[in-house]
Parts: C-alpha cells; sequence; structure tokens
C-alpha cells in the first residue's frame, strides 16, 4: 500500500522523467521487496546486493512500465523473483532457507510463526526447505508480507483460484512431512512421545491455524 495515500500512478509516471520521483518509490517498497529476497536467500550481504539490483533494473525500464491493471508492487516483485531465480542458478544454490539462519527470521513473522512464536521453529522450516521456489514464494508472499490470494497472483502471474489451490497443496505437503515426522518419533519410544514427538504432535493438532490464513 502506497504510504500518505499518495497517487501512485501519477508518481510512476513522474519517475520516468524525475528521479527524486523513483525515489519515493523505493522508499515506498525497498522493505518488502529486500524482506522477500532475504527470506529466499537467508544472507543479509546477498539480500541487500539483490535489492540494489532489482531497484536499479527497475529504473533502467521503468521507462517502458505500462499500468496494466496489474499494481506496480507486482512487477518489482517479478524482478526480484527472476533476480533471486538468476542468482541460485549462477551460484548452484539450492533454494532453501538453512536452518542455522532460523534466528536471523525473528524481524518479521515467517509461516512458522503463524502457528506459535516459540514452537518448535526448526522443524516448521526444515519442512518448508524442502518445498519447490514456487511454493517457499507463495508462503512468504502470504505469511511475511501478508499479501491477498489475488495480489500474489498478480505477482506469479497465475490466477487467484490457482493460487488457492496451490496454498492448499502447500499445505498438505507440510501437513504430512509433520505427520512422518511425528510418527518416526512414535516408533523411537514406547513410553510416550519424546519431545520432538510432543512438539510434532502439538504442531498437527494446531494445523487449523494455518488452513484459516488461506481463506
Amino acid at each position: 500500500m502506497v504510504k500518505n495515500d499518495i497517487d501512485e500512478s501519477a508518481l510512476i509516471e513522474q519517475a520516468k522523467i524525475d528521479s527524486a520521483a523513483f525515489g519515493e518509490l523505493y522508499e515506498i517498497y525497498v522493505d518488502r521487496i529486500y524482506n522477500y529476497i532475504y527470506y529466499r536467500t537467508a544472507d543479509r550481504d546477498e539480500a541487500e546486493d539483490l535489492t540494489s539490483r532489482v531497484f536499479f533494473r527497475a529504473i533502467q525500464h521503468i521507462g517502458r512500465y505500462e499500468d496494466k491493471g496489474v499494481p506496480f508492487s507486482a512487477w518489482l516483485y517479478r524482478i526480484a523473483r527472476n533476480m533471486v531465480a538468476n542468482w541460485y542458478r549462477d551460484n548452484s544454490r539450492r533454494s532453501m532457507i538453512p536452518i542455522e539462519k532460523a534466528s536471523q527470521l525473528s524481524r518479521n513473522e515467517g509461516p512458522e510463526m503463524v502457528l506459535e512464536r516459540d514452537q518448535d521453529q526448526a522443524l516448521v522450516l526444515a519442512s518448508i526447505r524442502k518445498l519447490p521456489a514456487d511454493r517457499q514464494d507463495l508462503l512468504i508472499l502470504k505469511f511475511v508480507d501478508r499479501l491477498s490470494n489475488v495480489e500474489i497472483g498478480q505477482i506469479m502471474g497465475r490466477s487467484e483460484g490457482a493460487i488457492k489451490s496451490l496454498y492448499h497443496r502447500t499445505l498438505t505437503s507440510l501437513k504430512a512431512e509433520v505427520a512422518q515426522q511425528a510418527v518416526q518419533d512414535n516408533e523411537s519410544t514406547r513410553s510416550g512421545l519424546s519431545d520432538k514427538g510432543k512438539r510434532r504432535r502439538w504442531l498437527r493438532l494446531n494445523s487449523n491455524r494455518l488452513d484459516n490464513q488461506s481463506k
């Protein structure tokens, strides 16, 4: 959302000929783009560098930007998604959030925070990091940036229905992973659940909280 009720369309047109106006757009969106990239790379230095590249690319091409009913923010996110995809390809990195980076994610509420801030973050992160890149994108946009299915669809180039379907498939995958781990824990002890098993059981019983976020 644009700050202070600024007329974004007018600001974008002005930014095509005025770098100061583009600077205003930068201030409006830089944190959101940085957060998205950071959650995908889990590296602050790389996130800062890629964020700078996103806005450099944007200022280079803003003269050709046309308002076709898709928010300007979606255009920026698409540039960011391409940047991140190229970053992984060029560096042969796996598209995941390392568990050891979990403590660095505390400045924003990621998908794991939807369950409980203090509940086995590493388990949820371990499940999320196994997902394909597009599903990680969906979770970041939904739970970190708090975007609607319509807005996410505009960014990912999919319909609202397709996003909702993808979300439910993603949620099913996460539930299955947690359930599988819980079964393994149950098999490893005959005298009640282990500590990890108790946490995973809690996650399964409370997974309806994630279901509520799909609407």
